[in-house]
């Protein structure tokens, strides 16, 4: 993030009682403008899908929240706190690594690529975090985990290595694990784009399933406009790093208001 020399003034609303709360957002990677100015809110137990064209900006939402990418400018609140500054003498000023890790730690994503460890069974996978990083204890962790892997449909395979397990199966031990650390937010980036339709299918049913027994606060990136409709409160339509459409799924994919809505949902109507 640019830092500047003097301190910004601190917000008095917090948030707005929103859960997550985007202000002002911008983000570029030289010349390439992602984000411009970006605002919003997310309210707590919320599902919200970002739906839009590749480079439109989505996934760099998901990856600031996760703090693996700073914005330039702007601030992001998470449950009324300042993800990337923190507030002194009524002033803002750059968070320290501490503050950042414990605004975030609540927060966890599901990858397009799974990203498991490849050298530890399905079991160590998901209490990996949980005993290490949460301080569990080892019988706390793998009882939580066990129950989770049986949610995901996978209790079969706690003593597998990834490379043993399909595509489908993988990124279901990556469900598991995000979720074992009890997340408040879900960040979820085209989880199943790397799979064929029919794993594909079988790792949103658990997704929706999620949605469905849970309180969990979600964010999704998805092309699949059939689950986004199927578990989201809202829409956000991207384009060219802004939202162009903010509406209930219905409202969205029936009667788009936007052009380059209504020409985006049809490319990928034919693609299916």
């Amino acid at each position: 993030m640019t830092e500047a020399t003097s301190a910004s003034p601190v917000r008095d609303d917090t948030a707005n009682g929103e859960f997550i709360s985007f202000d002002g957002i911008g983000k570029q990677f030289g010349s390439n403008v992602v984000l411009k100015d970006l605002s919003f809110n997310v309210g707590f137990g919320e599902r919200v899908s970002l739906i839009g064209p590749s480079g439109s900006g989505k996934t760099t939402i998901l990856r600031m929240l996760m703090t693996l990418l700073r914005p330039d400018s702007g601030t992001i609140m998470v449950n009324g706190k300042y993800l990337y500054h923190e507030e002194r003498n009524g002033a803002l000023v750059p968070a320290s690594d501490a503050h950042t890790r414990q605004v975030r730690s609540k927060i966890t994503m599901v990858f397009q690529h799974f990203n498991l460890f490849p050298n530890m069974r399905v079991l160590r996978n998901v209490t990996e975090a949980p005993v290490h990083v949460l301080g569990q204890s080892k019988d706390e962790a793998e009882a939580r985990a066990k129950e989770l892997l049986d949610m995901v449909g996978l209790g079969e395979k706690l003593g597998s290595y990834p490379s043993q397990l399909s595509g489908g199966q993988q990124q279901r031990v990556a469900i598991a694990r995000a979720l074992a650390v009890d997340p408040d937010v879900l960040l979820l980036d085209e989880v199943t784009s790397a799979l064929d339709p029919e794993i594909a299918a079988e790792v949103l049913d658990v997704l929706r399933d999620i949605a469905r027994t849970t309180d969990v606060t979600m964010l999704l990136v998805t092309h699949a406009m059939k689950f986004a409709r199927d578990v989201s409160h809202r829409v956000l339509m991207f384009n060219e790093g802004r939202i162009i459409e903010d509406r209930p799924p219905e409202e969205m994919f029936n009667d788009p208001r936007h052009e380059r809505t209504q020409s985006f949902l049809r490319s990928v109507i034919d693609e299916t």
